[in-house]
């Protein structure tokens, strides 16, 4: 059960082609902390939320399997301060790939469904860790503030690419949320056309599909 510190050490099976856990790793002294946090980001990217396990960020980190709890009450603690993390990272990333795009409203959150991806894809820790169901009785005020702003944004630039209704921009939202993480899906297993992609091709086909989805959902 999510959050009970008797969790078994299950080994973090390599998600993406060719990752491998780090063991052993023993952070400086006072540095467990921020170790424990980045850490999970990688396990994220490799096993995603199901096999999250605090045991093996543990074994991981050459730790024994009490010393996250030191600085972390249980595994839904720290998952909390990892989403508020991915939150605020996405924040950026989104924003700053809407502002390259240039004028044009649907490019802007097209780039946005793209730089979703590539950090997806790089990262790990996208909007079901954000927005995880099994963090919700935590009430988390950072968390909750951190996705707070980053879904403002989204519905932002939905409205700017002409969905201004609030009921039709969340649907348009949910698909392209859905595209996005259909395409992280794929590119995970190895199972989009002709070869494996790049983290960078991956988010660029999705953001062409992003756009071709919204300028024909204005239709």
């Amino acid at each position: 059960m999510a959050g009970e510190r008797g969790e078994t050490g299950r080994a973090g099976a390599a998600g993406r082609a060719g990752a491998t856990g780090r063991t052993g790793v023993r952070p400086a002294r006072g540095q467990l902390r921020a170790a424990l946090v980045a850490e999970s980001f990688a396990l994220l990217s490799e096993s995603g939320l199901a096999g999250f396990s605090v045991a093996e960020l543990a074994r991981r980190l050459g730790v024994s399997a009490a010393a996250p709890y030191r600085h972390f009450r249980d595994r839904d603690e720290l998952l909390a301060v990892v989403a508020t993390q991915a939150a605020h990272e996405l924040t950026g990333s989104l924003r700053d790939a809407a502002e390259a795009a240039g004028g044009d409203p649907v490019d802007r959150l097209a780039a946005a469904v793209g730089a979703y991806v590539r950090y997806v894809g790089a990262r790990g820790a996208g909007l079901d860790v954000v927005y995880a169901r099994e963090l919700r009785h935590l009430r988390d005020g950072e968390l909750a503030g951190a996705g707070r702003e980053l879904m403002a944004l989204l519905l932002d630039l939905t409205r700017d690419a002409g969905h201004t209704d609030p009921a039709r921009a969340l649907a348009v939202l949910e698909q392209l949320f859905a595209l996005a993480h259909g395409y992280t899906a794929l590119d995970t297993g190895g199972l989009l056309s002709h070869s494996r992609l790049s983290d960078e091709e991956t988010a660029e086909r999705a953001a062409r599909a992003a756009a071709a989805l919204v300028r024909g959902n204005a239709m």
